[in-house]
């Protein structure tokens, strides 16, 4: 369970970091699956580009290893005490996200950032078409990230409600258009951590992954996880944003009330 300032925090910046959720044992043991899948399946260079927008190691995002990270650790109860007790959707697979070191010859660039569910062509969906699939991300770092531009998860703070108020007036359907560049209240966090940490955001933060100037491979997995109304809720979600977060609601009106 969360405490009233952590989902207070969460209300404000949009994402809240947990340290050592996910114990040693299935970090290790989803970190030596996907390290078996890609000495033994590989890759092909073709393919990386669709790899890093959806998923490496396609053949395991749904294997207990991998699933049991979010049924069998706090993680589903964390998910709970935001989006409310027996409302969220279990979800049946991961996001095996890897970011693999990249060669320098100059310091690397701050990432841009951008929001799920815009069709790029890339990502399963067609360019000029979005869509709001899910309520919340669950990043779990199957590996410590000590120092930034080490792949890091990196999030724009306060965007999902500066993006609330853009959809208000301008309309979500901007989004059709592509990632809208305005600027944003705060530069990027790049999040450090240990394994078995883990990251959880609102579906309009704007994220991305660091350049990854490190010497290793930054292991994660993401689950995009899903309040039991979401499909009935739909592009709605853009701008009513915690339409779907009732522990977050009780939080803020208690906080409220006590001034």
């Amino acid at each position: 369970m969360l405490t009233r300032k952590q989902k207070l925090d969460f209300h404000e910046n949009g994402f809240i970091k947990i340290s050592g959720v996910v114990p040693k044992l299935m970090v290790d043991a989803a970190r030596k699956l996907i390290n078996h899948s890609i000495g033994h399946v590989g890759m092909h260079a073709e393919d990386l580009d669709k790899f890093r927008a959806q998923s490496y190691c396609n053949e395991i995002q749904n294997a207990p290893q991998i699933v049991d990270i979010f049924s069998k650790t706090p993680i589903q109860n964390i998910a709970e005490s935001l989006m409310g007790k027996g409302k969220v959707q279990e979800p049946k697979a991961a996001q095996i996200a890897l970011r693999f070191p990249i060669q320098l010859n100059s310091d690397p660039n701050v990432p841009r950032g951008h929001l799920d569910g815009l069709g790029n062509g890339r990502n399963g969906n067609p360019k000029g078409t979005y869509r709001r699939g899910f309520t919340a991300l669950a990043v779990t770092y199957l590996a410590d990230v000590p120092e930034t531009f080490s792949g890091n998860f990196t999030v724009w703070p306060k965007s999902h409600s500066f993006f609330a108020d853009y959809f208000e007036k301008e309309g979500h359907q901007v989004l059709a258009n592509g990632m809208p560049r305005p600027e944003l209240p705060e530069g990027p966090s790049q999040i450090t951590g240990k394994a078995g940490d883990v990251v959880l955001t609102h579906h309009q933060i704007v994220h991305a992954a660091a350049p990854n100037a490190s010497a290793d491979i930054r292991y994660a997995v993401i689950f995009r996880l899903r309040h039991v109304d979401c499909s009935e809720n739909g592009n709605d979600g853009y701008i009513d944003i915690w339409r779907e977060w009732p522990g977050v609601q009780a939080a803020v009106e208690r906080e409220n009330t006590q001034k």
